[in-house]
């Protein structure tokens, strides 16, 4: 029999999604007598504990008899228990600063880390994720900040709304002004905000045609990775070389910046990646660019004016054009920044369903079997040890 807990999240901002909700944890308890899961009980989660007691799950608070706990963000350190296998997302591939002192942690106490990111298939692309409710959330709040700004239209907050379904009735009746919009990426993140693109009437343009002309009408375009870099040398853009060798590239965003008054930014960015644009762009006349929604959120990263995460209850912020300094949202001479690291909080049932669903679609039968080779790949630590994909990690985790 194998025990899976899902723990409480302990990181500040809470966090109240779940890895599982009570109806897939039923599920599971119906199609398979090899596994068992218990809830640690919680006061925020987005399902009660009385909601998982009815769907016939135990809720109780000690969790040391589980074989895999799933959370979702980070677990303090004060929180491990040793000789666990976890499962949550860890933030600690870039050797993020912030969460040093958490890997070390794990592997001290001979922990076995498995991080949600680095599930992948065998070409890279991300197997489970929050990513396409992150799109939504931050795609509403980038139309949302960019009609506070201009006074055009208002746009209810996201979190003020039980479910994505009755986030879509908000949009009934709401007129976009004839804005131009780019969107980056082409992941989850992108295809999160494709959704809101659609839902709210924005109309798609190839990107060269949003390049010369201004429309009667709302338009967004899309910029993936072939219209967003070029080899230094060769002029052209392959997705494989691009991510073995990012600082041979460089990025050919800035003529978008000039006709562009909305960025919504889904692009994955690592630190040799190049961004969209450096810093001193917005100094210019040219950059028209008045609200620029981070949904992938990497401080001073592919948008390099993200100066830091605002909360789900005050998300948007402004950057002077000239000092570059952190001022109040909405300013003249400012460019609004919206920056949340929790963006799926705000519809946090929903998220957590969509989330469940592809854990057990995809990792589950993996998990409680002997593994397997994409199990192995998003293995950071192994009972303690670091695993040789994450052996660069070395300096950082402290051997």
């Amino acid at each position: 029999m194998i025990k899976l807990g899902l723990i409480k999240e302990g990181k500040h901002p809470a966090d109240n999604r779940v890895a599982l909700t009570p109806a897939q944890c039923k599920w599971i308890h119906k199609h398979s007598d090899d596994v068992r899961i218990m809830v640690q009980s919680a006061s925020l989660r987005c399902f009660t504990d009385k909601e998982y007691i009815a769907a016939g799950v135990e809720v109780k608070e000690d969790m040391s008899d589980c074989d895999l706990l799933f959370g979702i963000k980070e677990v303090p350190v004060d929180m491990l228990i040793t000789g666990k296998t976890y499962l949550f997302f860890s933030h600690t591939k870039k050797q993020q600063p912030q969460n040093q002192k958490l890997l070390r942690a794990v592997i001290e106490q001979k922990i076995t880390l498995i991080d949600y990111e680095c599930l992948e298939h065998e070409d890279g692309q991300r197997i489970i994720g929050f990513g396409f409710f992150a799109g939504v959330v931050g795609a509403h709040n980038g139309l949302m900040a960019y009609g506070k700004r201009t006074g055009w239209y208002n746009l209810e907050r996201v979190y003020k709304q039980r479910s994505f379904r009755e986030l879509i009735h908000t949009y009934f009746g709401l007129r976009i002004p004839n804005v131009k919009i780019a969107v980056t990426g082409s992941g989850r993140v992108a295809h999160g905000i494709l959704e809101v693109m659609n839902l709210v009437g924005i109309h798609e343009v190839e990107p060269d045609e949003y390049l010369s002309r201004r429309f009667a009408y709302p338009v967004y375009t899309q910029l993936k990775g072939a219209g967003l870099y070029r080899h230094k040398l060769t002029g052209n853009y392959n997705r494989v070389n691009f991510h073995e060798h990012p600082e041979q590239y460089a990025c050919t965003f800035l003529p978008y910046a000039e006709q562009t008054d909305i960025l919504l930014n889904g692009v994955y960015w690592e630190q040799a990646m190049p961004r969209l644009f450096e810093k001193e762009a917005i100094r210019s006349d040219r950059f028209i660019i008045q609200t620029i929604a981070d949904i992938t959120d990497d401080v001073n990263g592919s948008v390099p004016v993200n100066l830091g995460d605002q909360t789900i209850e005050n998300p948007v912020y402004g950057v002077d054009r000239k000092s570059f300094e952190k001022t109040a949202p909405y300013l003249e001479g400012s460019v609004d920044i919206v920056a949340v690291g929790n963006l799926p909080n705000e519809l946090p049932r929903d998220a957590s369903r969509y989330f469940g669903e592809q854990l057990i679609k995809y990792i589950l039968e993996d998990l409680i079997k002997d593994g397997s080779p994409m199990i192995k790949r998003a293995t950071i630590v192994d009972k303690g040890k670091l695993t040789p994909p994450y052996a660069y990690l070395k300096d950082y985790a402290g051997q």
